[in-house]
């Protein structure tokens, strides 16, 4: 029989609407939905970012400067290229606020700008008065401007004066808005704007402090910015120049924005793969409640190609009813709540119907129903027709044919490589897709293992009725276990292994600190307060250790003569610039993993001492050559050791340490870490910032909440992804229950007959739906720990233990769900008259 034969039987079917094909719809559906939903939030943010990137960044383009002052030749070049330049200086100091003998102090974030800031949007102060006059002098005092937070945490009121360094402000108003806040970075602490005049007598600006200078330029309308980009990387940029512009106004928070949008896409494809569960679960019934007809069809002369053909073309149609739902939803959704999104964001987000998202979501779907339909679909054919009238959808081969098998191997490839390339990191992609697949394996042989068990235990569960029948029910093909264990123990899974890996960060975070990080940070430290600091704080017998050593920061420009990123790709330690130190002897706390140290005294070339982890991943070896551009000089020195940098304690740890003789010259400060009891951290930072106004403390306890903060927030929306996995997988519990109804009912039946009360025959039902969800949280306990482990081990390196707290709330969450699906069809059949339904059954 012909294609157009099997159109006109599918067309047919369809006739009788979507009747056993709901849950089907349902998952496939929220699945596609929630990917779509996710990528159009993620595009939306990048829109915005494009389409105001003249705005975050403050102008159309920004040369930005380690540590320095942009040279004369610098400047004349913005002068001869640009309408306006603006000069912005960015470094952390602390704000002191002195009442009588009590004195608050409070890290800020200094911004430090001219007359031409900001040359785009506009500074939002309160009370509302212009940005020149808030931060002009009056009475004597340069006026300043902070953020909210920051004046209530010292307790300021408009016109109380403050000090930055050794000079005195007077505050004259709050700020609640920056127009180029966005592309700022990560900061410690809140806002405080000044002019950059006003720091002249502050002694926060030293030779060697460390600060960055931002120069942001308006062009003209004919500019080109590859053209003006490649001109002055080319003279500028191994003077550690750094070029931003306006496609890219916020490039870190883009980043950011673009890999968490990845991962829950990713997240989002398990949430698939719980919902193809269910689809495959869905046609398995459905087409077990066709086998008459199947028959019918087979006995008129029906090849199998046929019969195959026309369930394909009438499921086919069906999915993408289903993907057309989801796309409608995902991409509705975000404008629908556009207002909250929008509230929640603090940047700008051009929310409305984006096709890459969309077309995203439609390639997993029509992958994702391909992959989950083909195996069902192809048992018809290894049926006969005198079988199917005997119901043999629930027995025949458990592996299709051979081509099947191979197809559906094909798609498995086609759709990780669809997901390595929408997420762009295939190592991501490749690990989520072997957790997912080792979750499906392991839930399937669970499930094969419960219903082996249910079977050996029922018969010596004479004496507990109901409990017997419930196994006997679960060791039965007809219940669905397996489906039960593989949609709701997936979806499980994946919260599970959030749980655990949300949960150890947290307690990393709170066990680890007090016995590993260091109290404060002290930046800033000029040569000549080094004496007087060291002396305060290693003769406190509250002070357990300090390590202190010279902070420059450098860029690695080139790596054996060629652009490091020619060597080292996009490596984080390339990206920009990084912390350089230098020492003469071997630091007794630094063990060496190859090479050798190049000892005191040492005059020659330089020579550099590298991180060994981040060597090895950038790909350097010993005798390697490395530029790096420190203060606008270039400085190319030989790797000739390695060693052990641990950056997860907090301490001190520089990716790159130079022999001394390379860098003594260099301006240059100082930095320390202090570990103190927490007891005596007040009257160190008191004494420290009374003796030295220009040194800079960090309390690392305060930089960590910040991390923590973050850390949650993506924990957050973690779990909120993982939660539609889990609404996917309660769907098909729903469908699994629905499709069960009618074997249930017969049970009943059965066992109403033989004398059982209604009340034992929904404690068997209770009984069933509590072993089954107990089952697949378990399952999911071991998945979830396993996959929090391997996180947690290979791409966090961080300790791992089990929060049994999260592992019991799977559990209970697990048998919850179970019951809850089972009990909203337990009614059904229990009302049954056993009459009715024995006279009617085959």
């Amino acid at each position: 029989m012909s294609l157009r034969t099997a159109a006109k039987f599918a067309r047919r079917e369809l006739r009788g609407g979507l009747k056993g094909f709901r849950i089907f719809l349902a998952c496939l559906t929220l699945g596609v939905a929630a990917i779509a939903g996710i990528g159009s939030v993620r595009e939306s943010i990048q829109a915005g970012i494009t389409d105001q990137g003249t705005q975050l960044l403050g102008g159309d383009a920004e040369m930005e400067f380690t540590y320095r002052y942009a040279t004369d030749e610098e400047r004349a070049w913005m002068a001869d290229n640009a309408s306006a330049v603006s000069e912005v200086v960015d470094f952390r100091s602390m704000a002191v606020v002195t009442r009588g003998s009590e004195t608050e102090r409070g890290l800020t974030q200094i911004k430090a700008v001219d007359d031409a800031y900001p040359l785009v949007g506009a500074v939002e102060l309160d009370p509302a008065i212009p940005l020149a006059t808030a931060l002009g002098e009056a009475d004597g005092l340069p006026g300043a401007v902070m953020h909210p937070l920051l004046v209530d945490r010292l307790g300021l009121a408009i016109g109380d004066t403050f000090a930055l360094g050794q000079q005195s402000f007077r505050l004259t108003a709050r700020l609640t808005s920056e127009p180029d806040n966005a592309g700022g970075g990560f900061g410690l602490g809140p806002r405080t704007l000044v002019a950059t005049e006003s720091l002249a007598a502050s002694g926060l600006l030293a030779p060697g402090t460390l600060f960055e200078t931002q120069y942001r330029l308006l062009l003209n309308d004919s500019s080109d910015l590859d053209t003006m980009k490649a001109e002055a990387e080319a003279r500028f940029e191994n003077k550690g120049l750094r070029w931003r512009d306006s496609r890219n106004g916020a490039p870190g928070v883009s980043r950011f924005v673009e890999r968490l949008g990845s991962f829950l896409i990713l997240v989002g494809l398990s949430g698939l793969a719980v919902g193809g569960v269910g689809v495959s679960s869905a046609i398995r019934a459905y087409l077990a409640s066709k086998t008459h007809v199947i028959a019918t069809l087979r006995s008129l002369g029906a090849d199998r190609a046929t019969i195959f053909l026309t369930y394909f073309i009438q499921i086919g149609a069906l999915s993408l009813l289903g993907i057309a739902l989801g796309l409608l939803l995902g991409g509705i959704a975000p404008i629908a709540l556009s207002p909250i999104i929008q509230t929640a964001l603090p940047l700008p987000a051009v929310i409305t119907l984006h096709p890459t998202p969309l077309i995203e979501a439609s390639v997993y779907g029509v992958l994702t129903a391909l992959i989950f339909t083909l195996w069902p679909l192809a048992r018809t054919e290894d049926i006969r027709a005198a079988e199917l009238f005997r119901d043999a959808m629930n027995a025949g081969k458990g592996l299709p044919a051979a081509r099947y098998l191979l197809a559906t191997a094909v798609l498995v490839a086609l759709l990780v490589a669809a997901a390595s390339f929408f997420s762009g990191s295939v190592t991501l992609t490749l690990w989520t897709t072997g957790g997912i697949a080792g979750a499906l394996v392991l839930l399937a042989l669970a499930s094969v293992l419960i219903r082996w068990i249910s079977r050996l235990t029922a018969p010596r569960a004479r004496r507990r009725p109901a409990l017997r029948w419930a196994l006997a029910a679960i060791s039965s093909p007809r219940e669905g276990a397996a489906s039960v264990v593989l949609s709701l123990g997936l979806g499980l899974s994946v919260l599970a292994a959030v749980g655990q890996i949300d949960g150890n960060l947290r307690n990393a975070i709170a066990q680890d600190l007090p016995g590993v990080a260091p109290s404060y940070f002290f930046v800033d430290i000029q040569r000549d307060q080094m004496p007087g600091f060291l002396d305060r704080v290693e003769n406190d017998p509250d002070v357990s250790q300090v390590e202190s050593a010279p902070m420059l920061r450098g860029v690695i420009t080139q790596i054996n003569g060629k652009p490091a990123a020619e060597t080292a790709g996009d490596h984080w330690v390339i990206r920009g610039d990084r912390g350089v130190s230098y020492a003469a002897d071997l630091p007794k706390t630094t063990k060496l993993t190859a090479g050798e140290w190049w000892g005191a005294g040492y005059t020659g070339q330089p020579q550099i001492s590298f991180a060994a982890e981040e060597a090895e991943e950038m790909g350097l070896t010993l005798g390697d050559e490395m530029t790096v551009n420190i203060l606008g000089r270039d400085i190319t020195g030989t790797i000739t050791s390695f060693r052990e940098v641990d950056f997860s304690t907090a301490g001190m740890g520089f990716v790159m340490v130079m022999n001394e003789a390379a860098l003594v010259g260099a301006p240059h400060s100082f930095i320390a870490t202090v570990y103190a009891e927490e007891t005596a951290e007040a009257q160190i930072l008191r004494d420290v910032s009374n003796a030295y106004p220009n040194v800079t403390a960090i309390r690392v306890r305060d930089a960590i909440d910040r991390v923590t903060e973050v850390l949650g927030s993506i924990a957050a929306a973690t779990a909120y992804g993982a939660a539609a996995t889990l609404l996917t997988g309660f769907l098909v519990l729903i469908g699994a229950s629905a499709a069960g109804q009618q074997n249930r009912t017969y049970e009943a039946a059965i066992l109403k007959t033989l004398g059982a009360t209604r009340r034992r025959i929904l404690l068997s039902f209770t009984l069933r739906g509590i072993l089954l969800g107990a089952a697949a949280g378990l399952v999911a306990i071991g998945a979830g720990v396993l996959g929090g482990w391997a996180v947690s081990e290979f791409v966090l390196e961080s300790d791992f233990t089990v929060i049994w707290g999260n592992a019991l709330a799977i559990v209970i969450g697990g048998i919850t769900a179970t019951l809850l699906a089972g009990l909203a069809f337990a009614s059904g059949p229990l009302r049954a008259k056993p009459a009715g339904i024995l006279r009617t059954a085959d």
